[in-house]
C-alpha cells in the first residue's frame, strides 16, 4: 500500500536513462589500465571485451571507427591503457565503458613499438644479407656519428680506450634527437665536412 505522499516513482526505462545521464555527466572521459579478457569481434567489426584487475572487472566496447586506429591486435591477458567514456547500456541496465583509444601498457608499449619498427625495416629489405658488410679485422679507424655532447660518445670512447688504445677515432657530430635528426643521420655526404679526429 502506497503512503499518503508518494515518492517519485521511476519506470525501469526512466531509471536506467537517469543513471546513464548521471554517469556520463559526472564521470566524463577517463583513462583506465587493466587486463583484457573475453575479447571478441563479431561481423560488425566492433570489439567487445572485459577489462579486469585482481579485484574487479568492467565490460567494454570499442566501436569499429575507433578500433581501426589501433596498431595492434589485442590479446587475452594483455595489459592495456584505454581512454574511455563511462555509460550505461539502458536495455540491460549494464554499466560499461566505451573505449576511444587503446595502447599497450608499460613495457608492452615499448615492445610493441620495437616490433613495429622491426617489421617496417624488414619490409623495406634493410635486414637482407646483401646490405650487410663485413667489418675489417683489425679496424684501422673508427667513425662515430652521434651528438658530441651526449653520454653515448663518452661510453664509446671509454670502451675503445680499454679495448684498443691508440685506435684513431673520427667523430661526426650531429643531432640525434628532434624532428630533424633522421635527415641529419642519413646524410653521409655531409659527414666529412663536420668530421674531427679525437685523441683519447
Amino acid at each position: 500500500m502506497l503512503p499518503s505522499q508518494s515518492p517519485a516513482i521511476f519506470t525501469v526505462s526512466r531509471l536506467n536513462q537517469t543513471v546513464r545521464l548521471l554517469l556520463e555527466r559526472e564521470m566524463g572521459q577517463v583513462w583506465i589500465s587493466g587486463e583484457i579478457s573475453n575479447f571478441s569481434q563479431p561481423s560488425s567489426g566492433h570489439w567487445y571485451f572485459t577489462l579486469k584487475d585482481d579485484n574487479a572487472q568492467v565490460r567494454c566496447a570499442m566501436f569499429r571507427n575507433s578500433n581501426r586506429r589501433v596498431t595492434f591486435r589485442p590479446q587475452h591477458g594483455q595489459q592495456v591503457l584505454v581512454r574511455a567514456n563511462i555509460t550505461l547500456y539502458e536495455p540491460r541496465g549494464d554499466y560499461q565503458i566505451i573505449v576511444e583509444s587503446m595502447q599497450p601498457a608499460g613495457e608492452g608499449l615499448l615492445q610493441q613499438k620495437y616490433e613495429q619498427l622491426k617489421a617496417q625495416l624488414t619490409a623495406e629489405g634493410l635486414f637482407e644479407q646483401k646490405h650487410k658488410q663485413a667489418l675489417p679485422s683489425p679496424a684501422h679507424c673508427v667513425g662515430v656519428i652521434t651528438s658530441k655532447t651526449g653520454a653515448a660518445l663518452h661510453d664509446i670512447l671509454h670502451v675503445l680506450r680499454r679495448r684498443d688504445p691508440g685506435l684513431p677515432v673520427i667523430i661526426y657530430p650531429t643531432s640525434v634527437q628532434g624532428d630533424d635528426a633522421p635527415g641529419r643521420l642519413c646524410a653521409p655526404s655531409r659527414w666529412p665536412t663536420r668530421a674531427r679526429s679525437v685523441t683519447y
